[in-house]
């Protein structure tokens, strides 16, 4: 079982492991002293994490052969050359993707990922009338590939408009099914643990500011089945009175009259989306092959044709809007968009500075980026599960096993 300590402690155990987060590795008096804290409050709270396996300690060697960080100046006696880091060598998480066509799961160790590695997947719509039981019965069959991982957690990166506080989806229009059953339940039937659900771009954005600590401001936008943003201010996701923020896909288009899964008539998400994008590419080339690296081929073949461009220059419209509204000057590209030749992403930062009103004065970024979900989702667990700010009282003391 976990203690949960005092709300100081908290704090403490945060400070010290967003700080593990940026540095990578560190020892004990370099932590105590970055973050102004005592040695001996270090020192509890770095052995209360190695007993949880949340921290592992390492040995790093230079290039000489020794062991870094010998300077016995900021090693605590008796620990020459050891080193702390989030622990990597065990799954801690059990990460879930339930995207619009394919769920992908795998087991996290609490080390920031470099780069988004699932290690099963499966249809998120097959099952007819009953998805959610597919749904279901694949997700357990899976489970016995996990049966020896002592998990602190699921977290779960799910589309739509999601209340992560209540743990349920309340509005998915590309995946409906999941609005009409408890996802968390669901789970908790194959795996009891704490489970959240936490929404997809919101995933995205944490893991870019996780990659990337020193960007605290910044507004995420991701393209591909839809279009999504999520807003990064002053280092935390931004959080409304109302579960629901950075809806850009679902701004509306004069002129386009295209449906979208949420209901609407013309949402610039039907226009440059993956399918959005290949079936106005099929209407302009008449072409049967609308294949997503046949389109790519075109572009680079033939650059950025009228259409493209005005649809580019609609989604610009909605991206600079919400620059303009939030007072931010940086936007991250994420997804389908960043597959194609680097002309498209140019093409788009430029139609946003031009209708940014902050470019009238300094200057506003654009720029591609890798998805980072399942850094995001470590984020997640480590904020929500080890170190929450409010704990929920179903799990005011989090179970360090699952059963299967």
């Amino acid at each position: 079982m976990i203690y949960v300590p005092s709300r100081m402690g908290q704090l403490n155990r945060r400070a010290l492991l967003r700080q593990l987060q940026r540095l990578g590795v560190a020892s004990r008096a370099d932590l105590a002293k970055s973050l102004g804290m005592s040695q001996p409050t270090a020192g509890k709270i770095v052995d209360e994490l190695l007993a949880l396996h949340v921290l592992e300690e390492v040995e790093l060697l230079s290039a000489n052969g020794r062991e870094a960080g010998g300077n016995t100046e900021t090693i605590l006696r008796g620990r020459p050359g050891r080193q702390l880091r989030l622990n990597q060598s065990a799954a801690r998480l059990l990460a879930i993707q339930l995207g619009v066509h394919t769920t992908s799961i795998a087991g996290l160790a609490l080390g920031v990922p470099e780069c988004d590695e699932w290690q099963f997947s499966f249809f998120s719509n097959g099952g007819g009338s009953r998805p959610e039981h597919y749904w279901e019965q694949k997700l357990s069959g899976l489970s016995c590939n996990f049966a020896g991982e002592k998990l602190l957690g699921v977290v779960m990166s799910v589309p739509g408009v999601v209340d992560e506080a209540a743990n349920k989806v309340l509005f998915s229009p590309n995946l409906h099914w999941t609005e009409k059953v408890d996802l968390v339940a669901l789970v908790q039937r194959i795996w009891n643990v704490p489970v959240l659900l936490v929404q997809e771009e919101r995933t995205l954005a944490l893991g870019h500011q996780l990659a990337n600590p020193h960007e605290d401001n910044f507004l995420l936008v991701d393209f591909g089945d839809g279009v999504g943003g999520a807003i990064v201010m002053e280092g935390r996701p931004l959080a409304g009175t109302l579960p629901i923020n950075g809806e850009i896909g679902h701004t509306p288009v004069l002129g386009n009259h295209r449906k979208c899964g949420c209901g609407a008539i013309g949402c610039i998400e039907t226009l440059v989306s993956t399918s959005g994008l290949l079936e106005s590419f099929a209407a302009a080339s008449r072409n049967k092959n609308t294949a997503w690296t046949h389109f790519s081929e075109h572009i680079l073949k033939n650059g950025i044709e009228p259409w493209l461009a005005q649809t580019l220059d609609a989604a610009a419209i909605a991206i600079a809007s919400a620059l303009n509204v939030l007072g931010l000057r940086r936007v991250v590209i994420t997804g389908s968009l960043t597959e194609l030749p680097p002309s498209v992403v140019a093409h788009l930062a430029r139609a946003v500075q031009a209708g940014s009103m902050w470019a009238k004065f300094g200057s506003v970024e654009c720029l591609a980026a890798p998805r980072r979900r399942s850094a995001g989702l470590v984020a997640v667990g480590i904020d929500r599960l080890i170190v929450p700010e409010a704990i929920p009282q179903k799990f005011s003391v989090i179970k360090n096993n699952s059963t299967n």
